[in-house]
This record gives C-alpha cells, structure tokens and sequence, in this order.
C-alpha cells in the first residue's frame, strides 16, 4: 500500500490519507485488511480510531484506492454519520460505545 496523500485536519483532529494498493495474486482487500495496513502507515494510531471512508477496487485490475481517516481521539469522531459508525463497530475493541450495543440488539445472532 502506498499513500498517495495524507493532510492532517488540525480542526476536526484527524488525518486523512488517500491510497492506492495494488494487491497482484491476491484477492480483493477487506476492510479489516485495509484498516490494519492504514494503521501501520500511521504509526502510533489508536485502531478503534481509523475509519475508512472510500474504498474503491477497479474492475478487471488488482488495484484498490481509497480515503481514511485517523482520528485522534474517539471524541473526535462524533462528525462522522451514524452508518459509518455501524459500518465499523465489529472491528472495534470493547469500549464504551460497543458496551451499549449488546443491550439494544437483545441477544447473539
């Protein structure tokens, strides 16, 4: 994976990076995949703070682009939609929101 840019957001404290991975023989990326391999371009980022915005994987070719985002703290984190906190609750590490989760669904799937 390579970071074709990264900006820090001094105002919404976190840093957005925008790569590019060409993953030849292999198949297409999960989303798990691309936050732990975000995580290691960003050394020293909290894992239950990266969310990855854009993930794109071009049809026919093992190239995949995409946009994440490094929060500082999880507090920072409240301008992002309700989907998207969903989207990622599951590669979450037991905190405080994912304590709350268990009682509305009511029960194991």
């Amino acid at each position: 994976m390579e970071i074709v840019s990264r900006k820090e957001n001094k105002i919404l404290n976190r840093v957005e990076i925008n790569f590019r991975w060409q993953h030849i023989g292999q198949s297409t990326p999960s989303r798990k995949a691309v936050m732990d391999l975000v995580k290691t371009l960003e050394p020293g980022s909290n894992p239950d703070c990266i969310v990855v915005k854009e993930c794109n994987t071009r049809f026919g070719q093992p190239l995949t682009t995409g946009m994440a985002f490094i929060y500082g703290d999880t507090s920072s984190m409240s301008v992002e939609p309700s989907f998207i906190h969903k989207r990622h609750e599951q590669f979450r590490s037991g905190n405080a929101s994912d304590d709350a989760a268990p009682a509305d669904e009511g029960g194991d799937q």
